[in-house]
């Protein structure tokens, strides 16, 4: 049952974007590889700008269409999965990215198509 909507995913992207830039300094990313904490921070960044440009009721400018905002959504989760094993994050490094990338994987695959899609 797909009960992510777009309204719901845009409640939660700015959330997440903050969490992405402070939760690896919290949790003292980077031990196996500096980039474990770089590339989080980065990707909230990004994250934060993507959200600020999509074409949502929490967009402030609504360039971006949303549905490549999903798709970016998306190849953040694939990155996200492949990090450690091409990085080689370990312990709470590879678990952050992992976890994370299951988790957007999951919003993503639960989204609602609205009838104008």
């Amino acid at each position: 049952m797909k009960f992510v909507t777009k309204r719901i995913h845009a409640f939660l992207d700015y959330p997440v974007a903050i969490a992405l830039m402070a939760l690896p300094f919290l949790l003292g990313l980077g031990s196996s590889n500096p980039l474990a904490l770089q590339l989080s921070v980065a990707v909230g960044v990004a994250a934060l700008v993507l959200t600020l440009l999509t074409d949502h009721h929490l967009g402030v400018f609504r360039v971006i269409p949303y549905k490549y905002h999903l798709l970016v959504d998306f190849l953040v989760a694939v990155v996200f999965i492949l990090a450690p094993f091409i990085l080689s994050f370990k312990g709470l490094d590879g678990y952050y990215y992992w976890i994370n990338g299951a988790a957007v994987l999951v919003v993503v695959s639960l989204h609602k198509p609205e009838l104008s899609e």
